[in-house]
């Protein structure tokens, strides 16, 4: 059995590598003026760029919105909070 994703829907639409907008962002694990890391519905997202700033985080709707200057996306498979550090914060 193939498992189905949420109903939220997950998009990026970037402009220029300079805004970003996202959907389906559950939280704001970390942020540094060279890394995000976002938990969106498709799993964990890390943004690494120059310059990064938050814009907004909708909760209620999951949308998020950036500037700076973006060299990288990528979706990591596990949580950077997963594994003992997890079992830290329980």
């Amino acid at each position: 059995m193939q498992k189905t994703t949420a109903a939220v829907p997950h998009n990026l639409i970037m402009e220029n590598r300079k805004n970003l907008r996202v959907s389906g962002v559950k939280d704001i694990d970390s942020f540094t003026e060279n890394r995000i890391v976002l938990s969106t519905v498709m799993g964990e997202l890390v943004i690494k760029g120059d310059d990064l700033h938050i814009i907004t985080l909708d909760a209620e709707t999951g949308d998020f919105s950036m500037t700076g200057c973006v060299n990288s996306l990528s979706y990591n498979r596990h949580s950077v909070m997963d594994g003992p550090i997890k079992k830290l914060f329980r």
